[in-house]
């Protein structure tokens, strides 16, 4: 029995020892697989490749001044996805069609967020806009209340009276310095600053008011500027540049012109709204009974911040743009001019329902917005949690940029990529427009995060050019050479302002007046 009894132990000592084995197998088996599969993920999900930098600084000293040009070089170098540190922040930039589809279309609810710096949230009441807020019920509210009732093709119509009444102004500011040169972008710019607020809140007749264009200059400096703040945030506090007091002071003006133009509204003296300007209805709006459809007053500030920054800068520095790149195309001015003359006639002024007649000219505007986008990175994107795109990892809360100039300049998307040829979207095979569905051409973004003041910045700039080229000639000063550097920041403007001489196209004096 003791016999027996030990041979049963052995046996289990040895079924005890066999299973331990067993265990211990298939332990080893699963570690091993699991190392492999996670040694799979973690190739698959590894952080996009980009160039060395230095501690603590990152590649912060070798950025130069042109981001969008440093940065197509290292895609070239890096590929269509590539990571930059600038400071103690990871940039994510991607360069082509295939990558940018995963960010703008595919996962565009996760790269929704947007990665405001520091000024821009101080000029928009802490991301209280459409630019710049963060992706939500509050943000859908608000761009729907803007798209729809702000922008909405009625509300434009009835606004084109006080963009007339503007560019006219501009037109007759013109004729007074015949044969004298003439600031382009100056011109272009107190234009539609003057028309954008006159369509914000109407404007007197002699445009009288604030300095818009000194203040409107000073925010894009400041909102374009690079800031420790934004590269280091630990050190935010400190503000080392002073870039952020300068911005609240800013503020401080733009709040007392909000705050008289709101109060004149609410005691009537405006006429109830009745010119078309956008102002009446957003504060309409203020104190509605439905959630859905009612605003606060700092989201309705923000909004005429997006409204008064956003349609501003960008459509006067593509107007300086397009008459640089005409200027240097004689024979693309000529046929934009002469397509003019035959759709509005010798003798009538342009009228916004000419627009869609002058093909040729759209022509001429989207060819300048492909070769100089007014935001050739867009506004940066911020992932809401770490995802893949491109075959990397992604982390959450990533900057990403999309270089959009890159993209429209690229050779193996465009033929002739550095050439102005307005008549590449006029062949008919592709329709060509600016809501970003082909990937190649992206001057206003693409998905829910596209710019939705797109109505307005298309009607203002379309007519406000069509404008000055009907009415006027225009010649480059003697010994003036026309440069296309550029000058890079928030929006991205000549390097040198355009200088050229106008001329009446017509003999009726009363088309100028």
């Amino acid at each position: 029995m003791l016999m027996h009894a030990a041979m049963d132990g052995s046996s289990l000592l040895v079924q005890v020892s066999v299973a331990l084995l067993a265990s211990l197998a298939s332990i080893l088996l699963i570690s091993w697989l699991g190392n492999k599969v996670v040694a799979r993920k973690s190739r698959r999900l590894a952080l996009p490749p980009g160039p060395r930098g230095l501690p603590l600084v990152g590649y912060l000293p070798f950025l130069g001044t042109d981001l969008h040009l440093t940065f197509a070089k290292l895609g070239s170098v890096h590929g269509p996805i590539f990571k930059v540190w600038l400071g103690n922040k990871m940039y994510v930039v991607v360069s082509s069609p295939e990558v940018v589809r995963q960010v703008v279309r595919e996962k565009d609810t996760i790269f929704a967020n947007r990665d405001a710096a520091r000024a821009a949230r101080i000029a928009t009441y802490d991301a209280n806009d459409i630019a710049f807020r963060d992706y939500g019920p509050e943000w859908r509210k608000m761009r729907k209340i803007f798209v729809h009732k702000m922008l909405g093709n009625a509300t434009l119509d009835a606004s084109f009276r006080l963009r007339r009444g503007v560019v006219a102004r501009g037109v007759k500011e013109v004729y007074g310095q015949i044969g004298r040169p003439v600031k382009i972008g100056a011109v272009g710019l107190l234009t539609v600053i003057n028309s954008m607020v006159a369509m914000i809140w109407g404007a007197s007749e002699d445009g009288g008011g604030p300095d818009w264009e000194a203040l409107m200059e000073e925010l894009m400096v400041l909102v374009g500027a690079p800031n420790v703040s934004d590269f280091f945030p630990a050190l935010a506090w400190l503000d080392m540049q002073g870039i952020c007091a300068k911005m609240r002071l800013l503020i401080d003006q733009f709040e007392g012109l909000f705050e008289v133009a709101i109060a004149r509204i609410r005691s009537g003296a405006d006429g109830g709204g009745g010119d078309g300007s956008f102002l009446p209805h957003l504060v309409g709006l203020q104190h509605g009974g439905d959630p859905s459809s009612s605003l606060t007053m700092t989201q309705i500030k923000g909004m005429l911040m997006d409204t008064a920054v956003g349609g501003t800068d960008t459509t006067a520095t593509i107007f300086e743009w397009a008459l640089s790149e005409l200027l240097l195309h004689p024979q693309a001015m000529k046929r934009a001019q002469d397509e003019l003359t035959q759709v509005v006639g010798v003798n009538n002024h342009v009228a916004e329902s000419h627009l869609p007649k002058l093909k040729y000219l759209d022509g001429v505007v989207k060819e300048t917005l492909r070769l100089h986008p007014a935001f050739p990175l867009l506004i940066p994107r911020r992932p809401s949690e770490e995802t893949e795109v491109g075959g990397y990892r992604v982390p959450k809360d990533a900057t990403v940029f999309v270089n959009v100039w890159a993209i429209h300049r690229d050779p193996a998307l465009w033929d002739e990529p550095s050439a102005f040829r307005p008549e590449r979207f006029l062949d008919g095979a592709t329709k060509w427009d600016y809501s970003g569905k082909d990937l190649r051409y992206l001057p206003f973004g693409s998905g829910r995060r596209s710019c939705p003041g797109l109505p307005l910045a298309e009607r203002a700039l379309m007519y406000t050019l069509a404008v000055f080229l009907h009415l006027f000639e225009w010649a480059v000063p003697e010994g003036v050479e026309i440069g296309l550097e550029e000058k890079f920041g928030l929006v991205m403007k000549k390097k040198e302002t355009l200088v050229a001489i106008p001329t009446p196209r017509f003999s009726n004096a009363d088309l100028y007046g």
